[in-house]
């Protein structure tokens, strides 16, 4: 008997995705409102194993996203084989074109079993790989890299709120309120979110972002409102 455990990783860090032999070339996609299609490499680094690989897009929600098309949506990657996604926008202009709006790729990888293994009871692990993508529309009112320094703090009680008046969204990590470390988190754009302060936490906050190649930007000083 055969036995298929799933799990699943998100996406939050800077390093590369890489479970089960299975690496995504990236850790985020950014996807231009002009650009017909996106692709994102996929990677097979265990020569001993062969996957299958399905793909899928969900929205903010979680919910399966019918406006992208994700192709090939289901194949085989054999040892140390490469392969391309293509990523397809079908929204017709139907998202907001004054900010970002966020998807997510979901790639699971279900390793084969070899013929050793058909007559064992054997727990396979099937790798689901989650990482975030950017709609992104052309003729935003500031360039990405502008964004983190906008972002503004205030303290309400017990928690610190982050403040994003900026078209994108900002995943900020590194969040320090004098030497305590915060909770990473992500604020929307032209929107706000909340983090618990711990007990001890000083006024001098700082913190980094996570840029559009999944690399840390400088320590930035917050700015109260």
């Amino acid at each position: 008997m055969l036995a298929i455990g799933f799990m699943a990783v998100t996406s939050l860090g800077i390093a590369g995705q890489a479970q089960a032999g299975v690496a995504l070339g990236a850790t985020r996609v950014v996807y231009p409102s002009n650009q017909k299609q996106v692709s994102l490499g996929i990677t097979n680094n265990d020569d001993k194993s062969t996957y299958l690989i399905q793909s899928w897009i969900e929205n903010a929600a979680g919910q399966r996203e019918e406006r992208f098309v994700i192709t090939p949506p289901l194949f085989v990657i054999k040892g140390k084989r490469e392969n391309t996604l293509r990523i397809i926008d079908g929204t017709n202009q139907t998202l907001p074109k004054d900010r970002e709006t966020l998807f997510w790729v979901n790639v699971k990888a279900i390793p084969s079993m070899n013929t050793s293994q058909e007559k064992q009871n054997t727990l396979q692990l099937a790798i689901i790989s989650r990482i975030k993508l950017f709609y992104r529309p052309v003729g935003l009112s500031m360039p990405p890299e502008a964004a983190p320094q906008k972002l503004r703090f205030r303290k309400s009680g017990s928690q610190l709120m982050l403040i994003n008046p900026t078209p994108y969204y900002l995943t900020i990590t590194s969040l320090k309120a004098g030497n305590k470390e915060l909770a990473n988190t992500m604020v929307p754009p032209m929107g706000n979110t909340s983090v618990p302060l711990l007990p001890g936490s000083g006024n001098q906050i700082t913190y980094q972002t996570i840029n559009d190649f999944g690399a840390l930007t400088p320590v930035n000083n917050g700015i109260f409102e």
